[in-house]
Parts: C-alpha cells; sequence; structure tokens
C-alpha cells in the first residue's frame, strides 16, 4: 500500500455506508436542514491500513510512505490530482479529520463498518497480484 500520507490518518468510508448515513440524514427531518455534515468510519493511518489487509488476506502487506511529488510522478491516469488530495490530507490532516466525525456516521448509520469488516465483504475486488 503506498501512499504520501506519513503517519497522518485517512478519513475512509464505504460506498454503502455513505447512502446509508444520507438516509440517516432524511430520516432526522429538519434537524439537517441547511447544515453541511461531512461523514467518516475509522480514520486509519497508511500502516494501519496495511495492517488490516494483512489480517484480512492472510498475507504480509507494507505501507510505503513517499512523498506527494513522488506519488504524483507515478505516471498512472489520475496519479497527479490524487497526490495533490493526499498531500492536502496529510498537510491539513487535523483539520479534515476533525469536521468527519465518525460519532455522527454511527448516529445516522448504526450498522457503521468497520474497516475489516469492509475488506472481508470486499477482499475477491482486491488484487494481488
Amino acid at each position: 500500500v503506498t501512499f504520501p500520507m506519513g503517519d497522518k490518518k485517512l478519513a475512509s468510508i464505504g460506498v454503502e455506508d455513505i447512502g446509508k448515513c444520507a438516509y440517516g440524514i432524511f430520516k432526522k427531518g429538519l434537524e439537517y436542514v441547511g447544515k453541511t455534515v461531512a461523514i467518516s468510519g475509522e480514520q486509519p493511518t497508511g500502516q494501519q491500513i496495511a495492517d488490516a489487509l494483512s489480517r484480512v488476506l492472510g498475507k504480509e502487506v507494507a505501507y510505503n510512505d513517499v512523498p506527494p511529488e513522488v506519488y504524483r510522478g507515478f505516471g498512472f491516469p489520475g496519479a497527479e490530482d490524487l497526490g495533490n488530495m493526499f498531500q492536502f490530507k496529510r498537510d491539513f490532516n487535523d483539520y479534515f479529520c476533525t469536521v468527519r466525525d465518525p460519532a455522527i456516521a454511527r448516529e445516522l448509520n448504526p450498522e457503521l463498518q468497520t474497516l475489516d469488516a469492509w475488506l472481508s465483504r470486499n477482499k475477491h475486488l482486491i488484487p494481488l497480484d
């Protein structure tokens, strides 16, 4: 797993959970009218993501931290945009993660998946070669 995040957290959430959180907002009625709701599930570090992948896949997965400028130079479609995104999330990590409180997402969606649960359900989609 290669990200330019160092030891910073990466706010994450499964797409299924995004829909369930949106449904939770609708169920709340007027409570969220006019409000911006930033949601997140777990907020693991790159190393914690690699550890979770290792547990679920049964194979050792290493975390490779690279500078954003190296990531931007990887040459795959979108590498530059993703490098910029990761750099923003790394450089403004406290802000980025604080406004995405997992407790709000859990309140809106009590079935919010953990990273391990999401990986277990989707491991067949992760190429290992």
